[in-house]
């Protein structure tokens, strides 16, 4: 049937809306089917074509690069491990050719031990034949026998010495005591008031057979004053020289001050000058030092003299 007009006047479609939607049919007679073409598919087909290319070849672009630089980065890599491999291989060497050395080094000085070893056991297989007999009777055990026979007969001699010149007490009139008997060692403080003679605070002074020094000098004697006291202190400074020359020699002892003997008249060799002429006490104090003992003070000459007859005299003496 044929539409009326007024269904077609009721319908009126706009001219654009009938340009946009013109389709072309086309029917397939096998096939029966149709094909629809829309206008401007072609032209967006284009450029959807052409942004994708685009885009692709940015990726491919960005994905050479990438590959590029860590393909870059792998070279730098392998040349650096390259380096390092060659600068090893160079150290190897080195350490090769010195390890070598060494070892030659160390053959040298395992011999030189082995040798010296050697010589160390035969020297020891020597030495315990002289260790055998420095222990036995003749060896250290003699010398220590020999070492105190020797002061026992210091002891003895020296002990002669005191009997001859007795150091004691003015006023003491015992008899002689003999050596040996008195083991006592008396030492008395340098701070202690002593007089020449050895005298301290409530004691009598010490003197030889019956002389003690006088208190006088002998610079402040005039040509009339009494000579007896200056005298008889000159005769016992001859005793106290006799005493110590006779002490020295017993102990071997080389004197400080050597003594030329001559009874009242002795004296003493001093190369130095010197303001007191009796030095006499430097030989006492020294042989004092040389047993070991201190001495009173050099004024006390009877008293560092009786203490060092008394010291020789103990039997610590023989003991030490």
């Amino acid at each position: 049937m044929d539409p009326g007009p007024s269904s077609a006047s009721a319908d009126p479609s706009p001219p654009e809306e009938e340009e946009e939607e013109e389709e072309e049919e086309e029917r397939d007679s096998s096939t029966g089917s149709t094909w629809v073409v829309v206008p401007g598919s072609e032209a967006r087909k284009a450029v959807l074509q052409q942004s994708t290319s685009k885009y692709v070849d940015g990726q491919a672009r960005k994905a050479v690069l990438q590959q590029d630089n860590e393909l870059a980065e792998m070279r730098q890599r392998l040349q650096s491990h390259a380096d390092f491999m060659g600068e090893l291989r160079m150290q190897t060497k080195e350490v090769s050719a010195n390890v070598d050395d060494w070892r030659e080094q160390l053959c040298v000085k395992i011999r030189t031990l082995t040798v010296a070893d050697k010589t160390v056991g035969a020297a020891q297989s020597k030495l315990q034949e002289p260790c055998k007999l420095l222990s036995g009777e003749h060896g250290h055990g003699r010398l220590k026998g020999l070492e105190r026979m020797l002061r026992m007969r210091q002891q003895y001699m020296i002990g002669q010495v005191a009997q001859i010149y007795p150091v004691r007490p003015l006023n003491e009139q015992s008899p002689i005591v003999k050596p040996g008997l008195n083991s006592s060692i008396t030492r008395t403080g340098v701070s202690e008031a002593v007089s020449p003679n050895g005298s301290q605070n409530g004691q009598a002074p010490l003197a030889i057979l019956g002389l003690q020094l006088s208190k006088l000098s002998i610079k402040k004697t005039s040509y009339f004053s009494d000579k007896t006291e200056i005298q008889k202190s000159a005769t016992l400074l001859g005793y106290v020289a006799h005493a110590v020359s006779l002490i020295a020699s017993y102990l071997d002892v080389p004197l400080r001050y050597p003594l030329r003997l001559g009874g009242s008249h002795s004296y003493i060799v001093d190369h130095a000058p010197s303001v007191d002429p009796s030095i006499a006490p430097g030989d006492v104090e020294q042989l004092l030092n040389h047993i070991g003992a201190e001495s009173l003070g050099p004024r006390h000459v009877l008293a560092n003299l009786k203490q060092l007859t008394t010291i020789v005299q103990s039997q610590q003496y023989i003991s030490d």
